[in-house]
């Protein structure tokens, strides 16, 4: 049923694309300090981006969403929630705050997984409690119609099956053979074919990828949101969990595609880094990040969604850069007022798909 065990993991042969991948994400480890120690001042300013960014995607990515005037003052001002939206953003602002205060040393057991649900899902009924009924993940067709994607493991099994996940992860660990970076993606797959949780899965999915990351000593996750990467390509990350996830009850499921698709967020990641670290040497730190931060965005934009995502950023100064891009072309603006929206020249609005589950992940 797992995908996660020595003996499969250390049997399989990694594609050449594969291990280029792997070697490309532990180089940029070994280059992390180095980056982190030329502008102090930068990083303070990218773990508050990447805190909010983190903390938007990720709940984003399962429907759950706060108009972007209280989203700056709910992850950084810890401003008191109004409604369930907004706790949910709360409770994943406090349990990713909770994997970057832990050291390396932080072992992995269904305790910490049940600690981070309750982190995450604070003042739901059933906050760090493995599910009590079976549960399914749903897909809907184009036409509307709804049709079961995969049959997690069901609730009377959960239990034991991430018990046997952990100590699995362990072993792995220990044993060697395997490369720890894939030990990892290939928890975070078995993690979401097992579906522990009534809801709150994919969150805690990816906020024990974090703490699993900087466990060895991969710092990435603190300065550039790998749930906002993920978000971004949400339509490659279904396809290939959804890929990936076929004949796992068997132990027949591809592991392949999912590694790709894992150390490829790691790897933009570091990219990203390092390329916001080298970006600021020639100007102020605050505007290169906050004229970075614009020429991001996918879809149109406001003076208060920018203000959100750059918490030391003046509203002056995003207005500045916002009106340099414009003299060069780069941003366009529609309409006056409270009204007006920017978007990147050359870009058009996206869409999304629609996989849910019965019960938010």
């Amino acid at each position: 049923m797992l995908t996660l065990g020595v003996a499969k993991l250390s049997r399989i042969e990694l594609p050449l694309a594969t291990s280029w991948l792997l070697g490309d994400c532990m180089e940029a480890r070994g280059k992390q300090d180095l980056w982190m120690r030329r502008k102090p001042e930068v990083l303070a300013v990218l773990r508050e981006q990447a805190m909010i960014q983190s903390v938007e995607s990720s709940n984003r990515i399962e429907g759950v969403t706060v108009p972007a005037a209280r989203l700056r003052s709910m992850v950084i001002g810890r401003a008191r929630p109004r409604d369930r939206a907004e706790e949910e953003l709360a409770g994943y602002r406090r349990a990713l705050e909770w994997t970057f205060t832990r050291n390396r040393a932080t072992p992995l057991t269904p305790a910490l997984l049940r600690r981070l649900h309750a982190l995450a899902r604070r003042g739901s009924g059933d906050a760090g409690q493995w599910k009590a009924r079976d549960n399914e993940i749903i897909e809907f067709t184009p036409s509307g119609r709804r049709r079961v994607r995969f049959v997690p493991v069901p609730a009377r099994q959960t239990p034991s099956a991430v018990d046997r996940l952990c100590r699995r992860y362990l072993e792995a660990l220990e044993d060697g053979r395997v490369p720890p970076l894939l030990v990892t993606a290939a928890f975070v797959l078995d993690f979401l074919c097992i579906h522990p949780f009534r809801e709150g899965n994919g969150r805690v999915s990816r906020l024990a990828a974090t703490l699993l990351l900087r466990s060895q000593g991969f710092e990435v996750p603190r300065y550039v949101s790998l749930e906002r990467l993920i978000e971004e390509t949400k339509e490659d990350y279904v396809r290939v969990l959804k890929l990936c996830s076929q004949g796992w009850h068997e132990g027949k499921n591809e592991l392949i595609p999912w590694w790709n698709y894992f150390l490829g967020v790691v790897r933009s990641g570091y990219k990203e880094f390092e390329r916001r670290v080298n970006s600021v040497e020639a100007r102020p730190a605050k505007s290169e990040l906050a004229r970075q931060a614009v020429l991001e965005q996918t879809d149109p934009f406001t003076l208060a969604d920018l203000a959100a995502q750059l918490p030391s950023a003046s509203p002056q100064l995003i207005k500045k850069v916002l009106a340099s891009l414009k003299r060069t072309g780069e941003v366009r603006l529609s309409g006056r007022g409270r009204g007006a929206s920017w978007r990147i020249a050359g870009k058009q609005d996206g869409g999304e798909g629609g996989i849910r589950t019965l019960g938010r992940g």
